[in-house]
């Protein structure tokens, strides 16, 4: 066995080393003489795992044996193989490592040779022997006993050289393999999503599904995913969000309530977007969208402390961001106004959103009043948002299942969450009149009518529920994904460990 060539090898290289490779695997396959067949064992004797041996003997001197026998798995990452004595480093799946020593006098000539001619970068071996510190002070197994637990047929690609974004995001495998910060997301990630269910709990909530498959796309404006059922013969709808049905829930009595799920929009994909994603929703009885607005900067900095330690968090670029501290709130007009220099307001005139769209050379897909505040504000506001800031009140006209603001005409009570210049959330005063909600749907259908498809549809069976009483209630998505880039500063194809890709 080798240690990894400086550069990656070829394809020849590659099926080269496979066929050698399945050649040793045969040979382990004749070498086998229990019931079980194959070429790998069901199980192997551990008794300790690496990490736990580097807690235990982290003080433990160079030179030192601790008369303590320990068999641990792991994959070889590393090898040097030098006549009577070979070493051998192997990585645990959080990325810690041991080194093993297999030596003559150990094992004997022909378990020595075994070693040499089977063992190969990339395999999971199982070795048991004498926990010691090698004279360099590295903590070691020194081998007495050995098999290989499952071979690899690919070679690993160079674990000292960085992998390219499009091996790290193809193979997420080899990533988790070679990156401690890949590792370090995925860990990252889970421990958000156990501070975001511990909010929710400590806070009184209960966590539900909702379907994935729905009869009616709705509960944002996206563009769906569409498939057909055969059991049912009809088509239906990859979720693009679980709003329609958790409000549903609130209607039955459940009053406070929120689930983690995935959704699916058949757009772009970007640094922010992907058409898969997780997101989180939550609806509260007797709030208002100021109150859920408290709510998500609690979810939001809770999650900080969980994974930092701090409402300051370090990106993986090694930038310090606060999120700490009461977040800014601003009017979405008002912010408008001051950034383009001239008075905008819900009473602003469609030409004049329209001539200084031209001016700007912003593109308005859908020229409705609310799509060009929306998009001039995006032009002239969002970029300038790098601390994390609520941006309230936005056009009635987008917004079709938003209350209508308390006192300001033309608007309604919703804000969106930007933190570095991205959305990362959305928020309402929800939308609980039937007959309201009636008539926004009917102008969404005329949008979609009209060519937007992402405009929703009169959705029968939930003003139906509606037309039973929701009470009062607040309610906000925000995005996991775009979290996870808020908390540990990475795109949005680093942050999901398995994202969609041509």
């Amino acid at each position: 066995m080798s240690d990894t060539t400086p550069d990656a090898p070829t394809d020849a290289e590659i099926f080269e080393q496979k066929a050698v490779r399945l050649g040793k695997r045969e040979r382990l396959i004749a070498e086998r003489t229990d019931a079980a067949g194959g070429a790998y064992p069901v199980s192997v004797p551990v008794t300790s795992t690496i990490p736990a041996l580097r807690a235990e003997y982290a003080e433990l001197e160079a030179g030192a044996e601790t008369g303590v026998i320990a068999g641990i798995a792991g994959r070889v990452v590393h090898a040097r193989n030098t006549g009577k004595l070979c070493f051998a480093s192997l990585q645990a799946g959080d990325g810690s490592r041991i080194q093993a020593m297999v030596s003559l006098a150990e094992v004997g000539e022909d378990s020595l040779a075994r070693w040499k001619e089977l063992v190969d970068l990339g395999d999971h071996v199982f070795v048991s022997g004498q926990v010691i510190s090698s004279r360099r002070g590295e903590l070691s197994i020194m081998v007495n006993d050995w098999q290989i637990a499952s071979k690899a047929l690919q070679p690993l690609p160079n674990l000292h050289n960085e992998l390219s974004e499009e091996v790290r995001v193809r193979s997420r495998y080899l990533d988790l393999i070679a990156r401690d910060r890949a590792r370090q997301t995925v860990v990252d990630r889970a421990t958000t999503m156990a501070s975001l269910r511990k909010t929710f709990t400590d806070l009184g909530f209960l966590e539900i599904e909702t379907p994935m498959l729905q009869v009616m796309h709705g509960g944002a404006s996206a563009r769906p995913f569409v498939t057909h059922s055969n059991a049912f013969d009809t088509d239906l709808y990859l979720r693009i969000a679980p709003e329609l049905y958790l409000k549903r829930a609130v209607v039955g009595g459940i009053d406070r309530v929120f689930e983690i799920n995935r959704n699916f929009r058949n757009e772009g994909a970007d640094s922010t977007h992907s058409p898969e994603f997780a997101m989180v929703e939550a609806y509260q009885a007797y709030g208002d969208y100021q109150s859920i607005a408290d709510l998500t900067q609690k979810l939001v900095q809770n999650a900080a402390m969980a994974v930092a330690g701090s409402h300051v968090v370090t990106w993986a670029d090694g930038t310090e961001f606060d999120l700490g501290g009461e977040w800014d709130r601003i009017d979405m007009f008002t912010s408008l106004s001051e950034a383009a220099g001239r008075e905008i307001t819900p009473e602003t005139p469609i030409e004049e959103l329209k001539a200084l769209a031209d001016e700007q050379g912003v593109v308005v897909a859908h020229p409705i009043h609310g799509k060009y505040v929306e998009e001039l504000w995006e032009h002239f506001v969002q970029d300038t948002l790098v601390r994390p800031t609520f941006v309230m009140d936005f056009p009635v006209d987008t917004s079709p299942l938003v209350r209508e603001h308390r006192s300001k005409p033309g608007v309604v009570e919703k804000w969106d969450l930007y933190i570095r210049g991205f959305e990362l959330g959305t928020g309402y005063s929800e939308l609980v009149d039937p007959v309201i909600q009636r008539e926004r749907f009917v102008e969404q259908a005329k949008l979609a009518a009209g060519g937007d498809v992402e405009a929703m549809s009169v959705d029968e069976e939930f003003l139906r529920a509606l037309e039973h009483g929701m009470p009062p209630s607040g309610g906000m998505g925000m995005g996991i994904d775009r979290l996870m880039m808020a908390l540990i500063g990475l795109g949005i194809r680093e942050t999901i460990l398995f994202p969609l890709v041509k």
